[in-house]
């Protein structure tokens, strides 16, 4: 905690500047702080460092009192921001899966829960399923690839039970490795103990050793969260020691509460009371669950000895071969309990426990008003990784807009990320891409819907040209199958993309294989429902992007009618490289995204690169080959027509830099096919 002495202080509608000296560090910093009034005083909420010898730290001021032990990767501070500005958060529990195809089906959950902006997420540790390794099923790898590839904020479970310390060091510091900056400290369930006669001589026997352990050995570089029982610990000795040992725990070095699930909002309510009067100042956030069926509720209640309302059981128990009924109970018992608390201003918000459903947690969020689309909370046009090294990192390649795991994997060894200006990157170091089996990377598809989307049988390039034209279109290809993704998207098409999608079908009819594009934009909204993103009160801009691959004697034509479009940039590779032209400097990005806000320099999130370009091209032909060539028999007419494909087709990226009018890429390529006529005739 760092003290300061305030020199002087203007003080305005809602902030103030502070200059002030620090009794710590002899240094002069002027702070601009946000401030709320609570009792004719101006408490200070957050503040942006205006001018400090040592560098900028954001923390959390209170009547003078900076608090310097954190930052933004730690959960608490997001959980106090909330709680300043009364904007409820929710947060989300999941297990880590059984097997590795359940590894990827829980990613692609993860992505479309994202769309909904939890505040973070957790990962449960089952010490059993080796939680610390390296194995998709493992708790490390599912909340570290939630962090980095899925832009969730993740917190990971641990407990110490049957542990040393030194098994604990070793899981933190490859938790640390991989960005995680948040824990879960547990003691542990006894069943999972290997060895019950060694447990006892192990050196951290309670969660609150636990967390003790780690501020010594990590200092505040974790962000610890502890666990509430509103209830009791099954274990305790009695209700009040319970609250004492939660407190030690915090005590210890805890940020803020989770509770145990409890189905009666009053149980809370008691609870919450109960701790504050115990000296407990921490926020406690109440865990929720959705019933979702009849034999998860008996082993949940066997497990934690949890009492249900008599009146639940009495309806369960009526239903009970029901589990639709039961789902649809669940949602609204759980979202009738999260109105009582969220209706009262001692509840910041609500930690859901989803089972790894999806259904039932969505509607529960939509129900009480917590699930957000809006794309005033979508900082850049892409999601950012929430891992704290990437936290700078505003600006990338538009090639990866639909392959963002890919491009994070690549990129994770960097020492830096480009923050404000993509910059003249003559070398940018990609890392190669040559495991494709990576669980966060695998299309969701199984080979066999795979086939049907793609089709079983291929016999010419023009039944390539009509599975693209059917992802676009939505309508089904003609085996009857609709294409709901494609090797460079496992998505549905982007909201924006259908302002251009009837230009995209006709063009991909006629062989312009397109697999990234983007309308242009002149001066929306940052708020704009589509389009917009940044934050309010700002404008945001465009440049009409398309990315396709054509054949190399198509490609000849289409460079004969490019001149007559000068504001047209253009690039083209092929596989070998053989075919590399471009009208552009070759070492010059090009700015195709910008916004811009009031007191900031105009953003330039997403960039036309051409010395990435050529890293992504390889990516680019490599995925013809092992997510789609690779479906058919090595022999087969459907193998060759897609490898002929890759051997004989070029890759190119077109930028309309007429932001304002646009229209420049549909009529060179209406040019294009007037030309190819035009030729057939003669």
């Amino acid at each position: 905690m760092l003290h300061y002495t305030t020199v002087a202080v203007t003080v305005d509608d809602n902030a103030f500047i502070l200059s002030t000296i620090s009794k710590d560090y002899l240094s002069v910093v002027s702070l601009k702080m946000t401030t709320e009034k609570v009792n004719d005083k101006y408490i200070g909420t957050e503040y942006k460092s205006m001018d400090c010898q040592y560098g900028a730290k954001k923390s959390v001021i209170t009547d003078g009192i900076v608090d310097d032990n954190y930052d933004d990767a730690h959960i608490i501070q997001k959980i106090r921001k909330r709680i300043n500005s009364g904007d409820k958060f929710y947060s989300l529990e999941f297990f880590p899966p059984r097997t590795d195809s359940g590894g990827v089906n829980l990613i692609a959950r993860f992505d479309r829960l994202a769309i909904g902006n939890p505040l973070f997420i957790d990962v449960t540790w089952h010490p059993k399923g080796n939680s610390g390794g390296d194995e998709v099923t493992a708790s490390l790898t599912i909340a570290s690839a939630a962090l980095n590839f899925c832009g969730l904020d993740s917190m990971l479970h641990m407990t110490c039970i049957n542990s040393t310390t030194e098994d604990i060091d070793k899981y933190l510091r490859k938790a640390k490795k991989q960005g995680l900056r948040n824990i879960l400290a547990l003691r542990g369930d006894v069943s999972d103990s290997i060895d019950e006669s060694v447990r006892h001589t192990k050196e951290l026997k309670y969660a609150s050793d636990l967390v003790k352990h780690i501020r010594k050995e990590f200092g505040n570089y974790f962000g610890i969260a502890v666990a509430g029982y509103p209830d009791g610990h099954p274990e305790c000795s009695s209700y009040e020691d319970d609250i004492r040992r939660l407190k030690e725990k915090l005590d210890n070095g805890g940020d803020f509460v989770v509770t145990q699930l409890f189905f009666d909002a009053e149980t809370y309510f008691k609870f919450l009371r109960d701790c504050r009067n115990a000296g407990i100042t921490a926020p406690i956030i109440p865990g929720i669950l959705p019933i979702q069926g009849y034999n998860s509720l008996r082993h949940l209640v066997q497990l934690s000895k949890l009492p249900v309302p008599q009146r639940i059981l009495d309806t369960i128990e009526s239903i009970k071969d029901n589990d639709e009924a039961i789902r649809k109970f669940g949602i609204v018992e759980a979202t009738n309990l999260c109105k009582k608390l969220l209706a009262s201003d001692d509840v910041p918000g609500i930690h859901v426990y989803t089972l790894n459903r999806e259904e039932a947690v969505v509607k529960l969020l939509k129900r009480v008003g917590l699930w957000h689309e809006e794309s005033i909370y979508k900082s850049l046009p892409w999601r950012p990784s929430a891992n704290g090294k990437r936290i700078s990192e505003d600006v990338r390649p538009i090639f990866w807009a639909s392959r963002p795991k890919s491009y994070v994997h690549r990129t994770m060894m960097w020492d830096e990320y480009p923050n404000g200006r993509w910059g003249s990157s003559a070398s940018p170091a990609f890392g190669e891409l040559k495991d494709y089996h990576i669980f966060y990377l695998k299309n969701t598809s199984k080979k066999d819907e795979l086939l049907k989307m793609w089709g079983e049988k291929l016999e010419s390039v023009e039944d390539v040209y009509e599975i693209f034209t059917c992802f676009v279109s939505g309508e089904r290809n003609k085996y009857g199958y609709k294409v709901d993704a494609l090797p460079w998207s496992n998505d549905a098409l982007a909201l924006e993309t259908l302002f251009i999608k009837k230009s995209l079908e006709y063009i991909n009819s006629k062989g312009i294989l397109t697999i990234n594009s983007q309308p242009n934009v002149n001066a929306l909204p940052s708020t704009h429902e589509v389009f917009g993103w940044g934050g309010p009160n700002g404008y945001v801009y465009q440049k009409a992007y398309l990315e396709f691959f054509i054949s190399a004697e198509r490609f000849k034509t289409l460079l004969e009618v490019l001149p007559n479009f000068p504001m047209i940039n253009y690039h083209a590779l092929d596989l070998s490289e053989s075919i590399n032209v471009s009208n552009s400097d070759h070492h010059q990005p090009i700015a195709v995204t910008w916004g811009v806000f009031p007191g900031r320099e105009i953003l330039q999130p997403t960039v036309v690169d051409p010395t990435s370009f050529s890293y992504w091209k390889d990516e680019a032909f490599a995925l013809w080959t092992n997510q789609w060539a690779n479906l058919y028999p090595e022999e087969s007419k459907s193998r060759q027509v897609i490898t002929a494909v890759v051997r004989n087709f070029v890759l190119v990226n077109m930028v309309d830099n007429d932001f304002i009018q646009g229209g420049n890429l549909w009529k060179v390529l209406d040019q294009l096919f007037s030309l190819e006529a035009d030729k057939a005739v003669y």
